[in-house]
């Protein structure tokens, strides 16, 4: 069912940074960093796929994500759902369901027999559709996604998650260029925010966080050098 009630953007930024440290979705580690899918150091790490095993804070969440979209893209934008696999295959048949549209998921590469499809599901060339995955850090792995879209004749101009970094710039001007608009519920930002407010992580961790999330790249090239 589509959601009726409309929060304020940032009260959705608060409540949301608040449900991911509820679930211990959030990690921090300043002493002994995670390793990215770059290779990169980082003192934080997400992981939003725990939100399906949450209903109550997983239906909340969702119906923020379709209200979102829907407030900034319009109740009428969209033709069909699709999610990235594979974190964004659960999310996005939850949002599907909420705007009463079909939804399909993308493979991030071909599946190299049968079909040798990426597009599972029924996508039809004109079709309008939204991409939503769990995260988004740079940008970059959405753009496979919406090309693989825009390969069978749809259009995909949007893309909704439920965390962005919000911490590189260049994010912005990568999606941008490709003709894509991102739209989000939280940000690291909001995370330390709540994780400040709420003191449950010692205080030098969260002043390593916020110096990574001030100058992420330094904060790696220093590291990787080290």
């Amino acid at each position: 069912m589509i959601p009726s009630s409309y929060p304020a953007q940032d009260e959705i930024a608060r409540l949301t940074a608040g449900m991911l440290l509820d679930i211990e979705a959030v990690h921090f580690n300043s002493s002994d960093p995670f390793t990215l899918a770059s290779g990169l150091p980082s003192p934080t790490y997400i992981d939003c796929r725990k939100l399906i095993s949450f209903p109550r804070i997983r239906s909340t969440l969702m119906d923020f994500l379709t209200l979102t979209v829907m407030r900034n893209a319009g109740l009428e934008a969209f033709d069909n759902v699709a999610g990235g696999e594979t974190a964004g295959i659960p999310f996005a048949a939850l949002v599907a369901e909420r705007m009463a549209l079909p939804m399909t998921y993308v493979r991030k590469k071909p599946k190299g027999y049968g079909r040798n499809a990426r597009i599972e599901g029924t996508m039809s060339e004109g079709q309008r559709v939204l991409l939503v995955e769990d995260l988004t850090t740079d940008g970059g792995s959405k753009i496979s996604f919406v090309d693989a879209i825009r390969e069978t004749g749809a259009s995909c101009a949007h893309t909704a998650v439920i965390f962005y970094y919000g911490i590189f710039p260049e994010t912005g001007k990568t999606l941008g260029d490709h003709g894509i608009t991102l739209h989000h519920l939280c940000t690291w930002w909001d995370v330390l925010e709540a994780a400040r407010r709420r003191e449950v992580f010692d205080p030098s961790t969260l002043d390593e966080v916020e110096s990574f999330l001030r100058t992420p790249r330094a904060w790696q090239d220093a590291r990787m050098k080290g």
